[in-house]
């Protein structure tokens, strides 16, 4: 299962993920709620996670176009995984 050592890969991926759980975003959106995340960083990111089948690219036509990513039904089942994660990094030793 390739999805387990390539997703998670790299600093702000699982937040990244953690946006999209929430429902489409654009860039911008993802930008005003991870401020810190470089431009290229997020960029990379959104292109591994893309690249392993768990974002969704969308351009939408208008002026300017627009491009909304989103969680692929394989990028959805993280959820859990990540929440387990964080509630096991949340616990007192």
């Amino acid at each position: 299962m390739e999805i387990a050592p390539a997703a998670p890969r790299g600093r702000w991926t699982t937040l990244v993920v953690r946006e999209l759980l929430g429902g489409d975003r654009s860039c911008s959106e993802l930008r005003e709620a991870l401020p810190r995340l470089s431009e290229k960083v997020m960029s990379e990111r959104l292109a591994q996670l893309a690249g392993a089948g768990v974002v969704t690219r969308e351009r939408r036509p208008g002026r300017p176009a627009t491009v909304r990513y989103g969680l692929t039904p394989r990028g959805r089942r993280l959820g859990p995984v990540l929440q387990a994660l964080w509630d096991w990094g949340a616990q007192d030793g």
